[in-house]
């Protein structure tokens, strides 16, 4: 018949912490005492002679609880409780000190050696069950605890595998988005297209591009998926399709005439067009904002149709810089919405920039935004500097603005630079 653990309170004792104890004494008769004390209650007991014997015991096995006395020869119980917290162990065990000792100093001292407990001599055995018990609280308490800190080592492990392969799996995602945007600059024959797409994180819900209409014509286009992260990305991309510069037949915003030829369709109308599909046909709870231009490159006129983006910007030869734009409802938030259309002429030396509400509404860190006002400000600032130069020029100031290199949203931009009408053959 297995022994049941005394010392366990009667609704648990089946896990007692303290099982295996080890009793140092010089003493022959003071181990056999309390050993004797110690099986009665069920325990594994071990003996020791002297501290030498005692640390070399506890080096092959470990021990739940350790009651030794104070004075031996070679080893004192002091210098044993010392050597004794040095050694490797998986768990805590608990140091009981037998001493005769009542010196306030030299109990502080035995606090700072590493013991958890006193026992006055000779033994008595109700108070001696009382010390173990708090022991076995004290140990099961620990067990407890390192058990959930491996729990937790554990668990943390197995997030940081899931986090990696996540991360990796967005690092290919960023890639792929990236590639949606085939070209960052293109020269035309009047005109130069500059490119910037800046996600805040791995992948973003900004999406920006051009493309040929004909020999005479080039679409720009610049889309603001509403959110951040996945959805917003995967969003994006199926946009991409809708307005893809290499898959004419699929561009919503060209039309084939009967003789092969693509003609560009009313920004407006395609727009509406957009915000009906998106409405009908996809299950999704997200908007976005977008501007559709349709530039003709003969005369440098433009024409446009905004969905909610920020107000495009125009910037004559001479610097000076004016808003454009009519707002305009986003797309996928209103069924039957109609879109209005404006437009822009311009002249040599001019040009047209496109950008994402991550420009405008890029804080500083007194959360005061930067605003149109800041983005007008900008291009003054920056009339010299042209093509992708300037949109890496643009996102320098942005960082000096906001003090840091990463934005808390997504940054992205179409720049069209006129050079000026074609000479007459």
């Amino acid at each position: 018949m297995v022994k049941q653990n005394a010392l366990a309170p009667r609704r648990h004792r089946s896990r007692a912490a303290i099982g295996k104890v080890l009793v140092v004494d010089d003493s022959r008769a003071q181990r056999r005492i309390v050993s004797s004390y110690l099986r009665k209650c069920g325990l594994d007991v071990s003996e020791a002679d002297s501290g030498v014997a005692a640390l070399a015991l506890c080096e092959k096995e470990p021990f739940d609880l350790v009651i030794s006395d104070w004075v031996m020869p070679e080893m004192d119980g002091l210098s044993f409780c010392k050597a004794f917290r040095q050694l490797p162990m998986d768990g805590y065990g608990y140091f009981i000190l037998l001493t005769s000792k009542s010196d306030k100093a030299d109990i502080a001292k035995g606090f700072d050696a590493g013991v958890d407990d006193f026992l006055t001599k000779p033994v008595n055995p109700a108070e001696l069950r009382a010390r173990i018990s708090a022991g076995d609280r004290i140990v099961g308490m620990q067990r407890e605890l390192t058990e959930k800190n491996r729990l937790v080592e554990a668990t943390l492990s197995e997030l940081q595998d899931l986090y990696d392969s996540i991360d990796n799996d967005l690092i290919e995602a960023k890639k792929l988005q990236q590639s949606l945007v085939s070209e960052r600059h293109r020269r035309f024959l009047t005109a130069d297209v500059s490119i910037l797409l800046r996600p805040a994180g791995h992948v973003g819900g900004d999406l920006v591009g051009f493309f040929p209409v004909n020999e005479d014509q080039v679409g720009l286009f610049a889309i603001d998926v509403s959110g951040h992260g996945i959805s917003s990305a995967l969003m994006t991309a199926r946009l991409a399709g809708y307005l893809s510069p290499t898959s004419p037949d699929q561009n919503l915003a060209l039309e084939k005439m009967d003789d092969g030829e693509y003609v560009a369709r009313s920004p407006s109308q395609t727009i509406a067009e957009l915000n009906q599909m998106i409405l009908g046909e996809l299950e999704t709870e997200h908007y976005f904002t977008l501007l559709l231009a349709i530039a003709d490159l003969t005369t440098g006129k433009i024409v446009l149709s905004q969905a909610g983006h920020p107000y495009p910007a125009v910037q004559r030869s001479d610097g000076c810089v004016e808003p454009i734009g009519g707002g305009g409802l986003p797309v996928g938030l209103v069924d039957g919405a109609t879109y209005d259309e404006f437009e822009v002429t311009l002249s040599e030396g001019d040009r047209l920039l496109i950008h994402s509400d991550g420009v405008d509404e890029c804080a500083n860190p007194a959360g005061e935004l930067l605003g149109q006002k800041g983005v007008l400000a900008l291009l003054e600032e920056l009339r010299h500097v042209e093509g992708m130069a300037f949109l890496e020029a643009l996102v320098w100031k942005l960082s000096s603005f906001a003090r840091r290199e990463e934005f808390e949203d997504d940054v992205s931009a179409v720049l069209l630079e006129f050079k000026g009408c074609p000479e007459p053959i």
